[in-house]
């Protein structure tokens, strides 16, 4: 990569890596649902008339919203609003590289090569020791209901890949692009958040939630929507098409690190030694598992001919 696309993809891991704190500021009185949906009625309007529907069917478009986007970011939102760190949701989302794998294997019957199943091993080590050793005040169900988000994320990953491969072999254009996909796939995501809000937090609930939603929460909504999602991943997705996926998707692994530094620093959220320890030891199976070996081919748009579970793996949306 040249030296301004390397400082590219570092901008991208450092916005993504901030954008955790970000809610974490921004959220405040909002309901996370609310908070959720508000995020995505940014990220539909006004990109989603100015961007091209995504060239796969609407069933699609919907399974892949319903997981990746409503599924994912509900379930990080509420467990960050349950007490979990910033810094550490971070951490814990990446468990959707390893998770992807294991979906892949179930689902597409691709069956993980040595090196992945290494780094499967690596991560899961990595996550029992982040558990063990988190903070008094970490609630143990934020914790799992971040690794959910993590899961959900995950299998929209195989759906998104499996309708890719089903319209190449179809003779169509394969995977659609990232962005138009990001975009038209939350447009699941407002309605049933809403609905659900609504009954978890109760109408009195969600009038409050609106009646908080400052210049803060304003603030946030912006961030996230526009600049993680939308800029970030036009940039991200650019990237990937100018260089194979294991020289671009191993940078993503810098925005938990981000988040974690930046959590400290803004927020004096300062991890302990087993969130440490667990991190580095996950970081690494991610790396392992998300990066083809010396021996993996590339072909001509990044995608490592080793074997099909070896493809790398783009980021959906952070």
């Amino acid at each position: 990569m040249t030296r301004r696309d390397s400082l590219l993809a570092a901008l991208v891991a450092t916005v993504w890596g901030l954008n955790f704190v970000v809610i974490e500021v921004g959220m405040g009185d909002v309901p996370p649902l609310l908070f959720v949906a508000a995020r995505f009625v940014v990220v539909i309007f006004p990109a989603v008339l100015l961007v091209p529907r995504p060239a796969i069917g609407w069933r699609t478009v919907a399974a892949v919203g319903t997981f990746m986007s409503l599924g994912q970011f509900a379930l990080l939102y509420v467990a960050m609003d349950a007490g979990l760190p910033p810094g550490l949701a971070a951490l814990v989302l990446q468990a959707q590289a390893v998770l992807t794998v294991l979906v892949a294997a179930a689902a597409l019957r691709e069956r993980p090569t040595g090196r992945q199943t290494v780094g499967v091993v690596l991560a899961t080590l990595g996550l029992v020791v982040v558990a063990l050793g988190r903070d008094g005040d970490v609630p143990l169900v934020a914790l799992l209901t971040c690794l959910l988000a993590a899961l959900s994320w995950a299998v929209g990953n195989v759906v998104s890949r499996a309708s890719g491969a089903a319209a190449a072999a179809a003779g169509g254009a394969g995977r659609a692009a990232g962005l138009s996909l990001t975009v038209w796939s939350a447009v699941v995501v407002p309605v049933p958040l809403v609905l659900l809000s609504l009954v978890v937090d109760g109408p009195a609930g969600v009038a409050a939630g609106v009646q908080a939603f400052g210049w803060a929460a304003l603030a946030s909504t912006l961030y996230t929507a526009g600049l993680a999602s939308l800029v970030g991943y036009a940039l991200f997705n650019g990237l990937l098409a100018r260089y194979p996926g294991a020289k671009v998707v191993p940078w993503v692994l810098l925005a938990p690190v981000v988040a974690m530094a930046s959590a400290a620093v803004l927020l004096g959220d300062v991890p302990t030694a087993g969130e440490l320890l667990g991190g580095v030891v996950m970081v690494a199976g991610v790396a392992v598992a998300v990066t083809p070996g010396r021996g993996a081919r590339v072909g001509r748009r990044g995608v490592g001919l080793q074997d099909r579970a070896g493809e790398a793996r783009r980021p959906a949306e952070i």
